[in-house]
């Protein structure tokens, strides 16, 4: 995996055009099995992608915390929420809690996450690659794609089979 990870940003950076062009097209006409295509991809790929052997999201990026992720968490390590916040978050320039520094701090050294059960709803639905109208996040996707190697797979084999 490191190996993969360490070439992964120029194999994401080669298709950033093509994928641009494709996720264009796919907005203006997604067809009427996208949704069910993209459930059948993401749940094949997962078959074969093990998150802890790579962990690059928790490593790259830090995800959004809800409110209800704030209250949950806090919960979690019995404390009150602006505790919570002023420990561990701040506010970004969306004026969305985010984590104070990357990578993610409850991410272990075995690539673990310390708050699994009730981390973040954007970490659970991370990459978003099952989402119902899948068409409506590509400029998410794009993003995703350079992060994610489960997510590059899933948007090639996908790109392969609607360009047939």
């Amino acid at each position: 995996m490191e190996n993969i990870l360490k070439h992964f940003p120029q194999k994401a950076k080669e298709v950033e055009v093509e994928n641009k062009k494709f996720f264009a097209k796919l907005k203006k006409k997604p067809p009427k099995h996208l949704d069910s295509l993209m459930q059948e991809l993401h749940e094949e790929e997962f078959k074969r992608t093990d998150c802890l052997t790579c962990a690059n999201c928790c490593k790259t990026t830090g995800p959004l915390f809800t409110d209800k992720d704030v209250e949950r968490i806090s919960k979690h390590f019995r404390m009150k929420p602006q505790q919570f916040i002023e420990t561990y978050l701040r506010i970004d320039e969306d004026k969305d809690y985010v984590l104070q520094s990357v990578p993610c701090t409850f991410l272990g050294a075995d690539n673990y996450c310390s708050i699994y059960n009730v981390r973040p709803k954007a970490c659970r639905e991370f990459p978003h690659t099952d989402r119902k109208k899948f068409q409506q996040i590509s400029n998410l996707t794009m993003k995703n794609v350079e992060i994610c190697p489960a997510a590059f797979n899933i948007v090639e084999e996908m790109k392969r089979l609607l360009n047939k």
